[in-house]
């Protein structure tokens, strides 16, 4: 039994099975022997709070799962029907690339997988956002809402 090799970084925090762990002053590894354990790093987390947009909300689905803290079932589903979404708006190939293989990952439970192939979308979502912004001025809720706003001139 090999287990996963987990490296950190000094002061670095990690949550495993709903525990916050903390590394000390100096750079560590450690490998986990028991299957099937819930590891993020909180690093890697998204803030609740964060999650506003399409893609950022599909990773925060992802990392409920990865944490542990949400149905496995539901959440595998809603993370599928989030990529689902994703590829009626990203149709360039990169992200046709990525999105096919977050899929493949959600399908085969691997969520952290899944989440780090959507994570490489999220620049591109801000410059999709961004063009639009520059076309057409408009706010988005935290619900994901688009409405338009009145122009200052």
């Amino acid at each position: 039994m090999s287990g996963l090799t987990l490296k950190l970084s000094p002061n670095e925090r990690i949550l495993i099975n709903g525990a916050v762990i903390e590394n000390g002053a100096r750079r560590t590894s450690f490998t986990i022997k028991t299957p099937n354990t819930h590891i993020l790093r909180l690093k890697d987390a998204i803030h609740p709070d964060d999650a506003k947009t399409p893609v950022s909300r599909a990773c925060y689905i992802a990392q409920l799962l990865i944490a542990g803290t949400t149905d496995p079932d539901q959440g595998r589903k809603q993370l599928i029907v989030a990529i689902e979404q994703l590829s009626q708006v990203f149709d360039d190939r990169d992200s046709r690339l990525l999105l096919t293989a977050a899929s493949e990952h959600a399908v085969a439970n691997n969520a952290y997988r899944a989440m780090r192939k959507l994570k490489e979308l999220l620049p591109r979502e801000a410059r999709l956002f961004a063009a639009q912004d520059q076309r057409d001025p408009v706010s988005r809720t935290t619900a994901g809402t688009v409405t338009r706003t009145a122009s200052m001139n």
